[in-house]
């Protein structure tokens, strides 16, 4: 038994506890024409810098992205030439080495100049 004889069945509450109150924005609460302050013109030319600050660094690390790619494939190349020339500078050693044996069979002397033949 309740003594202050309070029944919670009978109370009627609003579901929303804020129903009483509502929002005013800032330019409502000071009139809409009012002019911006100095503070929130700096805050807008703060906010336009950034954003183009964050399009040229986006800008800029595409074009990085591209030049690394880039220099990958030139040093893909790079290393296809280099074996590509390794395998003709073998190859020239073996048919030196082989005109070594023939020009010594056939007692033909053996003098370097400049070229080295």
């Amino acid at each position: 038994m309740n003594p202050y004889y309070y029944y919670p069945g009978l109370v009627q509450q609003s579901a929303d506890p804020y129903a009483g109150y509502s929002y005013v924005s800032p330019q409502e609460e000071y009139g809409g024409s009012r002019q911006p302050s100095a503070l929130e013109r700096r805050i807008e030319v703060l906010e336009r810098e950034n954003e183009r600050q964050v399009r040229e660094l986006t800008r800029l690390s595409r074009e990085i992205t591209r030049i690394n790619q880039e220099i990958n494939r030139l040093n893909r190349e790079i290393n296809r030439l280099n074996q590509n020339d390794e395998r003709h500078t073998r190859r020239l050693n073996r048919l030196n080495q082989r005109l070594r044996t023939v020009e010594n069979r056939l007692s033909i002397p053996f003098a370097a100049i400049e070229d080295g033949f």
